[in-house]
């Protein structure tokens, strides 16, 4: 194994080991837990900075040997990998400080420290897999690893909101093992490429890989919340406030919009898939769970779920880009792998920070909120019109390319979904505002905020300014050599271009 196999392995270590120390430790271990949840993250970022150096400087990296006859664990860094994992990465740093301060005195914190770990692996396993059963692998482990998580108060509706996500997570999860398993049969082992499979395969059998590619989206489609398949992430919004913002936009949905990428991209090859005439449905698909998820999320009171059915509509944009045939819807559909998870993870922590500091869970009940808290407030504020696609923002970024992408491809169809997804996220996002601002709070409250003084945790306020920053930055300096739009120029450049 050479030094490069060595910092793939490394980035999967790095949460692994973190993990399984974690679960050993006693509930009064509180500093070094916090220690040990930190120096993994950290460690994780030095690694992947290191991978991003190496790749910049052209060299390649991979990590490959046989578990079965016939059957190969293989990791690997190409662009889209590294757009992942560099997320992924990043994002899981902040959850972890974020999720420090929000269960100081919580119990049983080793054993969700233990599985929050596990679940960065898993996703940072799907992350750098370089074929499609090491993407298997890691896809179930990061069911298994998340449950813990989504029952972690072990409250009648939590262990309710738990079976329900399992039910929906095993099913599809069983149906990408069938949809694996015959394609392996039919092609044998599936490594990622670029330009996916080859003609021959493709003149053999056609109706197969039809028939495969709706199993594909199926089994991953339950992780990506598409209609219907999404009915497990508003039931999850029980967990606490960190693994929401870990299953929106860290580690579960982002995983289902990678493996729809992955499927398009990798395993069929977008040129194939629109040969097979199985784009345009999957288009379809996605343009109804971004109006669908959108509409819904109107009529929510409860905080969380009013930002869970925005997530179900919002990820669907990365679908969308995904299903156009085209470099500039592909730039849209990959950014915003970027920015929704920047945005919603800003949400998130924010809406934690409300139901941890002031005891509000419901939209009805945030008047006031931001004079209560300012900072954490206007980074609510940032993400929220970041969301409904307000310039200079990221949300801005990704919309712009995925409306001229569409127009480009003549799909105009697809501008009217985005335009009318507008509308409806400024109908669910600026009421908030409205009332976080500009409207009275409570009498039990301090009118104001008290200069100098921090309005929550200083763990719980650090994430969302920092997201919210990033939200800024990249819309702000998309155009930049060191943006996330900047790299996903070159991934369809490279990749996906004519």
């Amino acid at each position: 194994m050479n030094i490069h196999g060595l910092v793939l392995l490394g980035i999967l270590l790095s949460s692994l080991l973190t993990g399984v120390v974690i679960f050993f430790l006693k509930e009064e271990s509180h500093r070094l837990r916090t220690w040990l949840n930190l120096v993994g993250a950290g460690l994780k970022l030095v690694l992947v900075a290191a991978l991003l150096w190496g790749i910049y400087r052209g060299e390649e990296y991979s990590l490959a040997f046989d578990f079965l006859p016939g059957i190969q664990f293989a990791l690997g860094a190409d662009a889209n990998s590294v757009l992942f994992v560099t997320l992924s990465s990043f994002l899981w740093f902040w959850t972890t400080l974020y999720a420090v301060g929000y269960l100081e005195d919580s119990p049983h914190r080793s054993r969700f420290f233990g599985f929050f770990s596990l679940c960065v692996t898993a996703t940072t396993g799907i992350a750098l897999s370089s074929n499609l059963v090491t993407f298997l692998v890691f896809y179930e482990l990061l069911t298994v690893s998340t449950y813990p998580l989504v029952v972690h108060r072990g409250t009648p509706e939590a262990m309710r909101g738990g079976r329900t996500y399992l039910a929906y997570t095993l099913a599809g999860g069983a149906v990408l093992l069938l949809a694996v398993a015959w394609l392996h049969h039919l092609a044998g082992p599936v490594p990622f490429t670029e330009r996916g499979f080859d003609q021959g395969l493709m003149a053999t059998h056609r109706g197969d890989l039809q028939v495969l590619f709706l199993l594909f989206l199926l089994g991953i489609g339950v992780k990506a919340a598409l209609v219907p398949l999404h009915g497990w992430l508003p039931r999850a919004m029980v967990a606490p406030a960190p693994v929401s913002a870990l299953l929106h936009a860290v580690a579960v949905v982002k995983a289902g919009a990678f493996g729809i990428v992955r499927i398009v991209y990798d395993v069929y090859g977008v040129e194939n898939a629109a040969e097979l005439g199985v784009l345009g449905p999957l288009a379809l698909a996605a343009g109804i769970t971004i109006l669908y998820g959108s509409v819904l999320a109107l009529f929510q009171d409860e905080l969380k779920k009013r930002l869970a059915y925005s997530t179900v509509s919002q990820v669907s944009y990365i679908v969308l880009g995904t299903a156009i045939l085209g470099p500039l819807a592909t730039v849209g559909g990959l950014v915003h792998l970027v920015h929704q998870g920047l945005m919603k993870i800003t949400l998130f922590f924010a809406a934690g920070n409300y139901a941890e500091t002031l005891g509000v869970h419901r939209v009805s009940g945030m008047n006031g909120v931001g004079r209560r808290m300012p900072l954490t407030t206007a980074a609510f504020t940032v993400a929220a019109l970041g969301m409904i696609g307000v310039p200079p923002l990221a949300g801005y970024i990704s919309k712009w390319y995925l409306k001229k992408g569409a127009i480009t491809a003549g799909d105009e169809w697809v501008a009217l979904v985005l335009a009318l997804s507008s509308l409806l996220n400024a109908a669910y996002s600026l009421p908030i505002l409205y009332r976080a601002w500009f409207l009275d709070p409570p009498p039990s409250w301090p009118h104001e905020h008290r200069l100098g003084r921090l309005e929550t945790h200083w763990m719980l306020l650090a994430a969302p300014l920092v997201t919210a920053a990033m939200v800024v930055w990249a819309g702000v300096f998309a155009e930049s050599s060191f943006s996330p739009l900047a790299w996903v120029k070159l991934i369809a450049g490279r990749e996906y271009g004519p």
